[in-house]
């Protein structure tokens, strides 16, 4: 079996770009059957973000002062953008928790046996869930309609920050990646990924005006990844907001938002393809 597949590794050159693209095109179509498959995964996935949106909206819209009003309308088109850009980052642990399953049941060590590329395992894994993540935004974008939220820029513009999402929301899934595949349980990577992600999304401007908190969480939040796709949002959909602080990542959110997560990208998908190799090898 081994003379076998070292034969057919000769033949396919696994480690050219066009055959990684296969590979992980692949593995992606596998995890998509697999979710298919497990409807619950996809339903308790919506359920959250939806209890999240009618939860804020209406038990917390009108104590907020949003731009000098606490109009429960206003502060809900000020919520959405928030709301979004924290249900494609709580995917990160639902990725992390999936890569940790596979290595636990020995998937991981089966795809090591075929002549495919090292990282299209995780590549594949990745791409499956931001599938996964534009179609919770999609059904979460008709339920803030019917809730009252409304864009009033051009269409464009809308695209472009759904855009900007499910580039963070794929950043942030190399994250839970990485932690997949430094744990020894699905369990484990379900903990670790919500660990650092409540911080990260509760310390930002995603459901209150920071300039109201003191002044060192101030700086942290407007430096934060997620407040800058936050922001980028909100000026990309029209809604409204609060002036933004002298901070860059507030003045220029967009390329803020675009440069955070390319880096992240980078740097997970590096760190996490050279785990998978050390943890497979």
């Amino acid at each position: 079996m081994s003379a076998v597949t070292d034969a057919v590794r000769t033949a396919v050159p696994g480690g050219s770009l066009g055959q990684s693209v296969r590979d992980s095109l692949v593995v992606a179509k596998r995890n998509l059957i697999r979710m298919s498959r497990i409807p619950e995964m996809v339903i308790f996935g919506l359920i959250q973000p939806i209890m999240f949106v009618v939860l804020f909206s209406y038990v917390f819209g009108g104590s907020m002062n949003i731009g000098g009003t606490t109009d429960p309308a206003t502060y809900r088109e000020f919520l959405m953008a928030g709301i979004f850009a924290q249900t494609v980052t709580f995917a990160t642990a639902g990725a992390g928790a999936g890569i940790a399953d596979d290595m636990h049941k020995g998937l991981i060590d089966r795809f090591r046996s075929l002549p495919m590329a090292r990282g299209a395992v995780l590549t594949g894994r990745t791409l499956a869930d931001l599938v996964q993540t534009a179609l919770t935004l999609f059904v979460l974008a008709i339920v803030a309609l019917l809730v009252g939220w409304r864009t009033h820029t051009s269409a464009p513009e809308v695209l472009a920050a759904f855009g900007l999402l499910l580039l963070l929301g794929y950043a942030f899934t190399w994250v839970g990646a990485l932690i997949g595949l430094s744990v020894r349980t699905p369990e484990a990577a379900t903990s670790g990924g919500l660990i650092w992600l409540f911080p990260v999304t509760f310390i930002s401007n995603a459901f209150v005006d920071s300039s109201r908190m003191t002044p060192w969480l101030q700086h942290v939040a407007d430096w934060n990844p997620f407040s800058a796709t936050v922001q980028a949002c909100r000026e990309l959909f029209g809604n409204p907001g609060v002036s933004p602080s002298d901070a860059w990542p507030m003045q220029h959110a967009v390329w803020a938002s675009l440069i955070y997560s390319v880096v992240i990208v980078v740097l997970f998908r590096t760190l996490a393809v050279r785990k998978y190799r050390s943890a497979s090898a």
